[in-house]
């Protein structure tokens, strides 16, 4: 069964967005993401910024890479709900760390909170209604 056959047999709420809909909001995030978070990565580096600043940035990359394949490669639904809950913990902890110094990057990072809650409530329903 294929990723995405396996995906359609879960039990899912009935708001769950499209698929192509997902795929909309991520090409409009994942620009947003990549500028916001190389501008932190390589003030860091500069010494422009703490490098203690960029950690929960690296770690929110390394948790948003790793969801699809957890979610689809392993189809572990309870490991991705705590991956997604990473990926939403570090966004805000980015926020706060980098608010001082680039407050424009915090800002940035508004769209990328608001949707990645909604998937996580999205991600926790689909987990205990497969579980």
């Amino acid at each position: 069964m294929t990723r995405m056959e396996w995906y359609n047999t879960l039990a899912k709420p009935s708001w769950t967005p499209d698929g192509s809909t997902i795929g909309l909001i991520w090409t409009i995030l994942y620009p947003v993401i990549v500028v916001s978070f190389g501008y932190v990565f390589v003030q860091a580096v500069r010494g422009k910024i703490p490098r203690a600043v960029a950690v929960p940035f690296a770690i929110n990359l390394i948790a948003n890479l790793s969801f699809t394949p957890i979610q689809f490669g392993l189809r572990n639904l309870p490991l991705a709900a705590a991956d997604i809950l990473v990926v939403l913990g570090t966004i805000v902890w980015s926020m706060v760390a980098v608010w001082p110094h680039a407050r424009w990057v915090a800002v940035a990072q508004v769209p990328y909170l608001v949707w990645v809650g909604i998937a996580t409530v999205l991600q926790l329903s689909i987990t205990t209604a497969n579980w």
